[in-house]
């Protein structure tokens, strides 16, 4: 099976999947539990989110109302998805790490009627709130937890909803059916509230056009099939992994396991032995410094062995690439890598990886040459929650590093005057819900979409992002300067965890640094320099004289102006719960700026 085809909604994709899927003991889940991976079948699926989403239904959930979730990804975030989907509802989506705060605005301003939290954690939070929120009528937890601690009104736990749509279904025994034939591909689907880096959340409204459209446009260009295994760790809140590692996944009647969290990636990646995965570009830079560190422990020779491996491999992958001829002699020495160096590295995945995509933000030409060459092919694509979320995509066997790709079937793409990405297609939002003024900022009166994002294509046909529009910094010596393209080069030393550019209407550019520890930790040790713990690391001369002389081999490669004059090294990492980050870990400019105001000051005296 390679897709489900004719589809125009969300509900009308998940019945065709269900038919195909139907009495096979494949499943269309996966989860961990007590140790042990557990699979859900398409005859399950189908069962529980037709008596959840019945049990909805008794609570009065119709057509076009909305009802939030909050949750890490677990079955049951599917569960819920489908059927209030399925119900003709519209489904708000909220980040596990938001807080009160957020979520008070989010189910306020969204006006949803209900939310399903995950856990005792995120109950709290809207129990915290909930007396300001006079439109939520009732609230669903995941969990199995004892409720009567509460003292709440209308507050179920999963198997309660359920069970109450078992009983609502011997009387409306067709109403789910029915209510997913009344969904139109122009009703709302979801409202997907961007965190932005400034301001209050903006609730974009996707349509089941805009998010089918992606999927099906997806289709034509990469092969997915019911052979294929996904593992998903980024979160179904985001319209990245929601579209790509969900929708595009399941029309395909593929087998999605849901990963531990981040920190079990690698074991995960073992026992799960995936074929496709969705990423971020961060999974990847700390695949490669686990790799590299465990390198520069081995003996001489072999690191030798390593770096002879992988350039002969990036030799290969290089002419294979561009459609070249590839010698005899160098076939062989690639086959004598493999066996040496390169299949134990491509092992890591699982050994059954085909391709990565990644997305959320730009990934370093040099990391996807690097991965290439031991076998693992990253595409990375572009877009934003605005456009459902794909513009642009590497093609499995048309792919360029440094480029997101070339645009989506379906998609139109041009450059403003002023060097502006524009995107103009059914993937489209119809705007953000109540907000008309940044509505019209970001969609001009023909329906093109304005990114935000600078780009050129090239001779190919490639998109290349030089930056985003607002992030040009302005020196107060005229020169603009785009600080992504910097700040990339320089997380390529082994010795920085997160980069900083700073200049923005100053004299020169400085810089905030959160080091790698655990590779300053190794430095230090090799010297024999004293430290009490890594903390103290960021203090030491000898640790920012080092720095100092790395950095000199990236400024080689830099303007004048775009060189780095100072930088400060800092003790603790930016963190999404820190505020820092947002949670597709992209940096908030304008609040790391803030809150190290001092120290920045300090670098311009």
């Amino acid at each position: 099976m390679a897709a489900v085809a004719d589809f125009k909604t969300i509900p009308e994709m998940f019945k065709k999947v269900y038919e195909f899927g139907k009495g096979k003991t494949r499943p269309a889940l996966k989860v961990k539990k007590s140790g042990e991976w557990v699979g859900i079948t398409y005859d399950e699926l189908w069962e529980k989110t037709e008596n959840f989403a019945l049990g909805l239904a008794s609570f009065g959930v119709k057509r076009f109302d909305k009802v939030a979730i909050i949750s890490e990804n677990r079955p049951e975030w599917v569960f819920s998805d489908l059927g209030i989907l399925g119900l003709g509802a519209i489904d708000v989506p909220l980040y596990p790490i938001s807080t009160a705060d957020t979520v008070q605005f989010i189910l306020k301003n969204s006006e949803s009627v209900g939310i399903i939290v995950s856990n005792k954690f995120h109950l709290n939070k809207v129990l915290k709130v909930k007396k300001n929120i006079p439109n939520i009528n009732f609230i669903v937890v995941m969990n199995e937890i004892d409720l009567t601690e509460y003292n709440e009104e209308n507050l179920f736990t999963f198997s309660e909803v359920i069970e109450k749509g078992r009983i609502f279904k011997k009387e409306n025994p067709k109403h789910f059916t029915d209510s997913m034939d009344l969904v139109e591909e122009e009703d709302l689907c979801t409202l997907i509230y961007t965190s932005g880096t400034t301001g209050e959340p903006k609730g974009v409204m996707l349509t089941h056009k805009n998010l089918v459209s992606n999927v099906q446009a997806a289709h034509q260009i990469i092969r997915v099939d019911d052979t294929d295994v996904f593992l998903s760790f980024l979160p179904l809140c985001h319209v990245f992994e929601r579209m790509a590692g969900y929708y595009l996944a399941f029309s395909a009647g593929v087998t999605i396991a849901y990963a531990e969290g981040i920190e079990k990636i690698a074991t995960n990646l073992v026992e799960i032995k995936p074929t496709i995965m969705t990423a971020v570009p961060r999974l990847f830079e700390r695949m490669y410094s686990k790799i590299m560190r465990k390198v520069e422990k081995e003996p001489e020779k072999k690191r030798k062995i390593f770096d002879w491996s992988i350039n002969v491999s990036k030799e290969y992958h290089k002419l294979k690439r561009n459609g070249e001829s590839i010698p005899l002699t160098l076939t062989l020495k690639y086959k004598t890598a493999k066996k040496l160096v390169l299949d134990k590295l491509y092992a890591i995945t699982g050994g059954n990886m085909r391709f990565f995509v990644s997305g959320g933000a730009a990934l370093a030409r040099e990391l996807g040459e690097f991965f290439e060459a031991i076998g693992i092919k990253i595409l990375e694509g572009y877009g934003l929650t605005e456009s459902s979320p794909v513009i642009t995509v590497n093609r499995e066997h048309d792919y360029k590093f440094g480029s997101p790709g070339k645009v989506l079937p379906g998609v139109e793409v041009k450059i403003a005057k002023d060097g502006e990405i524009l995107a103009y297609g059914p993937n489209i939002m119809k705007g953000y819900f109540k907000n008309k003024k940044e509505t019209e900022a970001a969609l001009d009166s023909e329906g093109w979409l304005h990114t935000g994002d600078i780009g050129v294509f090239d001779a190919e046909g490639f998109l290349i992002i030089t930056d985003r529009k607002k992030n040009l910094f302005k020196t107060t010596g005229g020169k603009y300067v785009a600080p992504t393209p910097i700040e990339n080069m320089f997380l390529a030393s082994k010795y920085i965890e997160q980069f900083v550019l700073i200049g923005d209407r100053r004299m020169f550019l400085t810089a905030l640094i959160v080091p790698d520890f655990e590779a300053l930790k190794e430095f230090a040790d090799a010297h024999r320099i004293p430290y009490k713990d890594p903390q103290e690391l960021v203090k030491l001369k000898q640790i920012n004289e080092m720095l100092e002389k790395e950095f000199g081999e990236f400024q080689r490669k830099l303007a004048n102006y775009e060189r780095i004059r100072k930088f400060t090294l800092l003790d603790k990492p930016f963190t999404v719960e820190g505020g820092e980050l947002t949670p597709k870990l992209s940096v908030k400019r304008k609040v790391v700026e803030q809150r190290y105001s001092n120290l920045i000051d300090e670098m311009y005296k």
